[in-house]
C-alpha cells in the first residue's frame, strides 16, 4: 500500500502534464489557422486590387497617354503583388505598388476632365476602399502572427511546440517605410 501514494502522484502529473500539452498543441493549431486564414483574406484583397487596376489604368490612359512609364510601373508593380510567395515578398511589393498608385493618381490630378468622369470616381473609390481592406486585413493578420508567435515562445511552451511543428511566422510589414509614410492622394 505505501507504493500507491507515489504511484498515484506520478499517475496525476502525467495526466495533467498530458492535459497541458492536449490543451496547448488545440490552441496552437486555433493559432496557426487564424493566421492562415488572415493570410487568405490578405490574398483576397490583393488580388481585388490587382483586377482593379487595369480598368484604372484604362481610364486614365486616354486622357495621359504620353505617361506610359507611369502605366509600367502600375502593371509591373501588379503582377509582382500576384506574384508573392510570403509576407516578407508581399512587403517588398506593397512598397512597390504604393509608390505605383501615388504616380498614377498624381497624373490623374493633371487632368480635370478626367477627375470628374463617373467611371473614374467609382474606380478610384474602389481602390480606396480595398486599400481600407488590406490595411484591415494586414492588421489582423500581423495581431494573429504576434499571438502565434508569443505562444510558441513562451516557457515552457518553448520546449516543445517547435518539436510539435509549429514555427514562427512572418509578420507582414512593408519594406520600404517611405512607400506608404504618405497615403495615396485620391481626394481631388
Amino acid at each position: 500500500m505505501e507504493w500507491l501514494i507515489p504511484v498515484l502522484i506520478v499517475v496525476a502529473l502525467v495526466v495533467i502534464a498530458g492535459i497541458y500539452l492536449w490543451a496547448t498543441y488545440n490552441s496552437l493549431v486555433q493559432l496557426n489557422v487564424r493566421v492562415d486564414e488572415a493570410w487568405s483574406d490578405i490574398t483576397v484583397q490583393l488580388k481585388r486590387r490587382a483586377d482593379l487596376l487595369p480598368n484604372l489604368i484604362e481610364a486614365v490612359k486616354g486622357y495621359a497617354a504620353h505617361e506610359k512609364a507611369v502605366f509600367e510601373n502600375v502593371t509591373r508593380a501588379r503582377a509582382e503583388t500576384l506574384s508573392v510567395a510570403g509576407p516578407a515578398d508581399a512587403g517588398v511589393a506593397e512598397g512597390h505598388m504604393q509608390q505605383a498608385l501615388k504616380s498614377l493618381f498624381a497624373v490623374a490630378e493633371a487632368y480635370p476632365q478626367l477627375q470628374a468622369s463617373q467611371n473614374f470616381l467609382q474606380l478610384q473609390q474602389s481602390i480606396v476602399d480595398t486599400e481600407d481592406k488590406i490595411q484591415a486585413s494586414r492588421r489582423f493578420y500581423n495581431g494573429g502572427v504576434r499571438e502565434l508567435n508569443t505562444k510558441i515562445k513562451v516557457f515552457p511552451n518553448n520546449m516543445f511546440a517547435r518539436n510539435l511543428g509549429f514555427h514562427e511566422r512572418e509578420f507582414f510589414e512593408v519594406i520600404d517605410g517611405a512607400a506608404i509614410s504618405e497615403p495615396p492622394r485620391v481626394q481631388f
